[in-house]
């Protein structure tokens, strides 16, 4: 027995729980028409309908467009080529584009030649929804598909970390306490993960990690960069008298070499890790899941981040992952309603389902019920200013 199905049978343990062609030309014809007396192809989709019946599309596109994060890059991937082959709809096309591009993308408008999806492993923000709202994508439907952990990693051939949320701030922030005790900040002057905590090795602070457009790089510096500035009392202080300038303390990520944006292929960090012992790496726990035999995973706060940690909320630097999608395409876009419900489906999201395989954490019964029902009913998104 391999070591993935003994993976899912534990945790599955741990878990509980159409036209005829020539109507087709009349439509065709009818468009041509409207388009040359000036019509708009939204206008058109209004009065006749890009789709035909049988699922055929105007010329434009007959495929699925998602953009988005790289961490539901996978579990993407997985339930297109799942519904690719399970229906006669074209197999939807991927992009990583990371969480902040992913919403660039698909706020730009409603167009036919905007994505109808964008993956998120954080919640879009209220400045991005308001975006999407000035361009025109007036209705957006969120779903949460589960739950991940942000890991820090390192090859199995080096010895596995055991770090605070404090260690990863004091490693990782721009400006950090002075290292004489003084209640002032100084740029950071540590360069070896010992010079930060005494009992970690005496190894130079190396750490791969995602751009500012990730919605990895978003959490992981909200949960364990923010998590551990918060250790600090003097600091802790400055929230309440200033946001701002905590959030800018805490979020800040150095830029003199020992933080190295390794771009949004997850892929290529868990390579250069191996190719790399002595550097620790940041990505979600789909990825450690997946390459368990090459990578390990370091402990945070004396948690180690395993699919049953991350599920029970014991890991303390773990996440919800989204989808959203654009109303406006369904029912335009061949075949979009069929794979929201094939996501959506416990058949993939559930605590059996085959997106566990690829390391997601599944929501519980009545969450994954909740969005589930606002999938299939497309209800729309509404944000107050979180900001």
């Amino acid at each position: 027995m391999n070591a993935a199905v003994i993976r899912q049978q534990q945790r599955r343990a741990f878990i509980d729980k159409a036209s005829m062609p020539g109507e087709f030309y009349a439509f065709q014809k009818r468009r041509i028409i409207m388009w040359q007396k000036g019509i708009t192809l939204s206008t058109a989709a209004l009065l006749i309908g890009l789709v035909t019946s049988d699922g055929m599309a105007a010329p434009g596109r007959d495929y699925i467009s998602i953009v988005g994060s790289s961490t539901v890059y996978p579990f993407a991937t997985t339930v297109a080529e799942q519904f690719g082959r399970a229906t006669r709809f074209k197999t939807p096309k991927i992009e990583s584009t990371g969480s902040g591009g992913g919403m660039k993308l698909f706020c730009a408008g409603s167009a036919i030649n905007t994505p109808d999806i964008t993956n998120a492993s954080r919640r879009i923000k209220y400045s991005e929804y308001v975006k999407c709202l000035n361009n025109g994508v007036t209705k957006i439907t969120e779903v949460k598909i589960g739950y991940d952990g942000i890991v820090l990693a390192n090859a199995k051939s080096a010895p596995r970390m055991h770090l605070s949320k404090k260690d990863i701030f004091l490693a990782l922030a721009k400006e950090v306490p002075a290292p004489s005790g003084a209640e002032k900040l100084v740029p950071n002057p540590y360069q070896t993960w010992q010079e930060v905590n005494p009992s970690l090795p005496a190894t130079r602070i190396e750490v791969l990690g995602p751009p500012p457009t990730s919605g990895t790089r978003d959490a992981f510096v909200e949960l364990a960069m923010e998590g551990g500035c918060k250790k600090i009392g003097w600091i802790k202080a400055i929230k309440k008298q200033d946001a701002g300038k905590f959030k800018v303390i805490c979020h800040t990520v150095r830029e003199d070499g020992a933080y190295i944006e390794a771009g949004e292929n997850d892929n290529l960090i868990v390579q250069k890790l191996e190719a790399n012992p002595k550097a620790l790496g940041i990505f979600g726990f789909s990825y450690l899941d997946q390459n368990g035999d090459r990578i390990q995973g370091s402990l945070v706060d004396g948690e180690e981040p395993t699919f049953e940690n991350i599920a029970a909320g014991k890991y303390p630097v773990s996440r919800p992952l989204y989808l959203y999608i654009k109303n406006a395409h369904v029912g335009v876009v061949p075949g979009m309603a069929e794979y929201i419900a094939e996501f959506t489906s416990d058949k993939a999201w559930g605590p059996e389902g085959y997106l566990t395989d690829k390391g997601l954490i599944p929501m519980p019964d009545a969450e994954r019920k909740t969005f589930a029902a606002d999938a299939r009913a497309l209800k729309p998104l509404t944000l107050d200013n979180r900001e």
